[in-house]
């Protein structure tokens, strides 16, 4: 662990993130509007990942995307629909518009405890059946304990598989490395397994899953957004953020947005360098800008 923060010149000072956040905290207000809680919609993965999800409800989600250009037209559309893999063709056969994506979960999502072999295969099967973006798990029973050859050794597999998928079906795959910082839960651990998913290939490094019990927090999120800066100064590389797990309010979503801005710039704010993983932010963010309760996802 200690290698990798050396080795990209990045130590996470606690004091100095925490006041840089109350800072960003204390001038939420002033960079909230009506422009900032629109480009939140546009980075969105509308996400459901419920144990009972259907074809009929995740298809009622793609409808509700797809009314959504009629209802709201002044409005942009999010970055994608985010589902378990054996949904992936649902969407993609349901969406009217090519400009969101399609993502899936994968490689035994959300614990990532299983075979490579069936992580691999997963991953090749929801490419194969639509998705344009995998969201994979960090292997921590390797991580955990320091054996970080075996968690390399996974990312670099799913990688390789799903670019092999794509090629295969003539488009370009998206991975985002979740590394449920949760877990991690110190500084120093959530910037090493940074730096490694990002050797590894992963175009996004995620907070978390939405399944533990600590998911996205400030801190998590500013040392990822610090340690992807440190990537990129040493190798020209560009990866993106995603926030994702307990995100349900547009102040959160703002907090989120200026974390990252405040570290890696404007260029960064985009759907291709920053998501939400969301289920109940669509809402509140449409609420925040109509000045009144809207319920539409």
């Amino acid at each position: 662990m200690d290698n990798l923060l050396e080795k990209y010149g990045y130590t996470p000072v606690p004091e100095n993130i925490g006041k840089s956040l109350e800072i960003i905290a204390a001038n939420i207000d002033n960079a909230t509007s009506n422009a900032v809680l629109e480009k939140c919609l546009s980075l969105m993965d509308l996400t459901t990942l419920r144990t009972e999800d259907t074809v009929a409800t995740v298809g009622k989600l793609v409808g509700k995307v797809n009314a959504f250009m009629t209802e709201y037209p002044q409005y942009p559309l999010p970055a994608s629909i985010c589902v378990f893999p054996n949904f992936a063709a649902a969407v993609r056969e349901g969406l009217r518009s090519e400009d969101v994506h399609v993502t899936c979960v994968a490689g035994c999502f959300p614990s990532s405890q299983s075979y490579l072999e069936v992580k691999v295969r997963e991953c090749e099967l929801a490419v194969e059946n639509g998705a344009d973006e995998i969201d994979i798990v960090l292997a921590l029973n390797s991580f955990m304990c320091g054996d970080y050859e075996s968690a390399r050794k996974e990312i670099r597999a799913m990688r390789a598989a799903v670019d092999a998928s794509a090629a295969r079906v003539g488009r370009t795959v998206v991975l985002k490395v979740i590394l449920e910082t949760g877990l991690l839960v110190s500084p120093e651990r959530i910037a090493a397994a940074s730096f490694l998913a990002m050797e590894e290939g992963a175009d996004f490094i995620k907070t978390s899953t939405g399944k533990v019990a600590v998911n996205a927090t400030p801190v998590a999120a500013y040392v990822m957004c610090e340690s992807i800066k440190a990537f990129h100064a040493m190798t020209g590389r560009k990866v993106g953020f995603k926030a994702a797990g307990g995100i349900s309010t547009a102040k959160d979503a703002v907090s989120y947005y200026m974390i990252a801005k405040s570290i890696l710039g404007d260029e960064w704010m985009c759907k291709d360098l920053f998501r939400f993983g969301v289920s109940r932010l669509a809402n509140s963010l449409i609420s925040a800008i109509e000045q009144k309760n809207v319920v539409f996802y």
